[in-house]
């Protein structure tokens, strides 16, 4: 089993014990104040030098924060984009990234929930927050063998519905091939939370249609076909629809740099966001997560 190490960068306001900086307790081992011993009745902690210094004669003890546990989601959009197949399916690397989640999470002391998403919220793909070692490994197999079929994933702006209203570290698991006015309005709907937006993309996805070697049957000459262009036959991967289009070098040009401009224009719109999105090209790398939450 593959396992990351994560952290938040806020204290945790829960009141489970668990592995995170909180600001709540009083018996822990990071020190917070000193308060006065009516306020926090253990002698144990009592400080007498504080005490003696006080100007108000008060007795006075030490207080420190206890280590606390946070929930740990996954939403994840479910639409039929997630089919794509390049080098991996998403939806494998959508599983593999599940599983490890839940088992990191369940390492570390931490609830585990899921919520998947495609027009709608997903009944079947809720899963309530656990603590158990084996839910991702349980979600992960039904991922693999899940066929999606849904049109667009706006559901996922109803997901912070099917959370629990204290902070929590949600993972947004995605192709992020939306529009994005729906985009925006998903981000906005969870920052309340710590999010993570994590981007499962293959390098396959991006290449044009037709990039195989030119009709001169060398990958490096020039064809007839690249000077006057091709005919592809291109599936819309939401909705199913194919249509024939007729790849001018034009067109192509234009294709490539829309392509380029794509990741500019969502890295801009997680600045916007405060947010650090994390790209997983052609598949689950835990070391890339891991880096993701140290630098």
């Amino acid at each position: 089993m593959k396992e990351f190490v994560y952290r938040v960068a806020r204290p945790a306001l829960a009141h489970f014990p668990g592995h995170h900086r909180s600001r709540r307790g009083d018996s822990g081992h990071e020190f917070r104040a000193h308060v006065p011993l009516h306020d926090a009745p253990d002698v144990r902690r009592l400080d007498l030098h504080a005490s003696l210094r006080d100007p108000l004669g008060q007795w006075l003890v030490r207080v420190a924060n206890e280590r606390k546990a946070v929930p740990v989601y996954a939403v994840a959009d479910l639409s039929a984009s997630m089919a794509f197949q390049g080098e991996r399916r998403k939806l494998d690397v959508l599983a593999d990234f599940t599983e490890a989640l839940a088992w990191s999470a369940w390492r570390t002391g931490d609830a585990f929930g899921f919520v998947g998403c495609d027009e709608a919220v997903r009944r079947d793909w809720l899963l309530p927050l656990v603590r158990s070692q084996g839910a991702g490994s349980a979600f992960a197999r039904r991922l693999r063998a899940f066929a999606p079929a849904g049109r667009n994933a706006d559901g996922l702006k109803e997901a912070h519905r099917l959370l629990r209203r204290e902070r929590s570290l949600v993972f947004l698991l995605s192709d992020f091939h939306l529009p994005l006015p729906t985009l925006d309005a998903v981000l906005g709907s969870l920052a309340h939370h710590e999010l993570v937006p994590v981007l499962l993309w293959d390098r396959a996805e991006f290449a044009q249609p037709g990039d195989e070697p030119n009709a001169a049957g060398s990958p490096g000459g020039i064809g007839l076909a690249d000077r006057i262009g091709r005919l592809a036959s291109l599936v819309d991967a939401e909705t199913g629809q194919r249509r024939l289009l007729w790849l001018r070098p034009a067109l192509r040009e234009r294709w490539r740099r829309q392509l380029e401009a794509r990741r500019g224009t969502l890295d801009a719109l997680f600045r916007r966001h405060r947010l650090r999105p994390l790209y997983l090209l052609n598949g689950f790398d835990a070391d890339a997560v891991t880096a993701h939450f140290h630098r």
